[in-house]
């Protein structure tokens, strides 16, 4: 919406240095003729609308900011908010995910077909990866983020397998996920 505003903006600012100064009946000093009006419009429209599409392309494509933690685990906001509530540890928190191994295959995901529940656990236990607990930890409620956590922090050296050999995580797989922190609330006594 903003975009749109600022396109009509700067095409009505270009159309009128353009034009002059104008009356209805389309008539000025620099502009002889409707039909050199028009002319002159329609560059100047084209012009603006370019320069609008190069410009909003330029900011859609623009690289989010990787964060670092000391743990190792590097992440994006990719949806940010402006509250400043964390979940503290020990407090019970619902997020959806997804896990992706390095490869893109998903492996693991919360609001996968035919799913529609939130993940629950309590903040700092070991029901969750320590990467995933680490990062969830460092989100504030309602934000969203992509998250690389390094093996160590995931499945390690055993990754997930069964006894025939067969793995859904190899071992030493670093993963990937895209984390959405709904809720937190304090555990009951």
């Amino acid at each position: 919406m903003k975009i749109f505003s600022l396109t009509a903006t700067a095409l009505a600012l270009a159309l009128c240095s353009q034009v002059g100064a104008f009356s209805l009946s389309m008539v000025s000093e620099n502009v002889p003729s409707r039909r050199a009006f028009m002319a002159n419009a329609a560059t100047s429209a084209a012009a603006v609308i370019t320069a609008s599409v190069v410009q909003s392309t330029t900011v859609a494509n623009a690289a989010p900011t990787i964060y670092n933690l000391n743990s190792g685990v590097k992440y994006a906001v990719l949806k940010d908010v402006d509250k400043k509530s964390y979940p503290q540890p020990g407090d019970i928190v619902a997020i959806e995910y997804t896990g992706y191994l390095t490869s893109g295959a998903i492996f693991d995901g919360t609001h996968s077909e035919g799913k529609q529940n939130a993940l629950l656990f309590k903040l700092g236990s070991t029901a969750v990866v320590a990467g995933l607990n680490e990062m969830v930890s460092e989100m504030k409620i309602g934000q969203k983020v992509q998250a690389i956590i390094p093996p160590e922090l995931a499945f390690g050296e055993k990754g997930i397998c069964l006894e025939s050999g067969e793995c859904l995580v190899k071992p030493g797989s670093t993963l990937v996920y895209d984390i959405y922190l709904k809720k937190s609330s304090i555990p009951p006594p």
